[in-house]
C-alpha cells in the first residue's frame, strides 16, 4: 500500500488524466458515429432524390452543376471547365473512400480562394 500522500495525489492526477482522455476518444466515436449516420441518411434521401449530390460543405442541400458553374444554396459557387453531376460525384465519392482508408476522421470541405485565384472545394481533415 501506498503511503505516501504526495504518490497517491500523483496516481489520482494520473486517473483523472486517463478519464479525460477516454472521454475525449469516446466523443470524437459518437461524433464519428453522428457522421457516419448523416452520410447514411444524406445518400437514403439521395437515393429518393434521384442523381443529386449533397453538398459536401453543409450537408444539407444538393448541388447544381450548370454552364461551367457548381453551386448550392449554402452560398457554394465555383467556377468549372467540363464539370458535369457524374464527375463531381466521382471526384467527391473517390475523394472521400482513399482518406478513409488512412484516417478514421471525418474530412471537412471549404471553398476557398486566393487573390487571384478562382474558388476550389478544399477538403481537409481536422487531425
Amino acid at each position: 500500500m501506498l503511503e505516501d500522500p504526495d504518490e497517491l495525489a500523483v496516481l489520482e492526477e494520473i486517473q483523472q488524466e486517463l478519464i479525460l482522455q477516454e472521454q475525449s476518444v469516446i466523443e470524437e466515436y459518437e461524433r464519428s458515429l453522428q457522421f457516419d449516420e448523416e452520410c447514411l441518411n444524406a445518400m437514403l434521401d439521395g437515393l429518393d432524390a434521384g442523381d443529386k449530390i449533397i453538398c459536401p460543405v453543409c450537408r444539407k442541400n444538393n448541388l447544381t452543376v450548370r454552364n461551367h458553374v457548381v453551386f448550392c444554396q449554402c452560398g457554394l459557387y465555383i467556377s468549372t471547365q467540363g464539370m458535369t453531376e457524374g464527375k463531381l460525384r466521382s471526384l467527391l465519392e473517390n475523394t472521400v473512400t482513399e482518406h478513409s482508408h488512412r484516417c478514421f476522421h471525418s474530412p471537412e470541405f471549404t471553398v476557398t480562394s486566393g487573390m487571384e485565384e478562382e474558388a476550389s472545394l478544399l477538403m481537409s481533415c481536422p487531425v
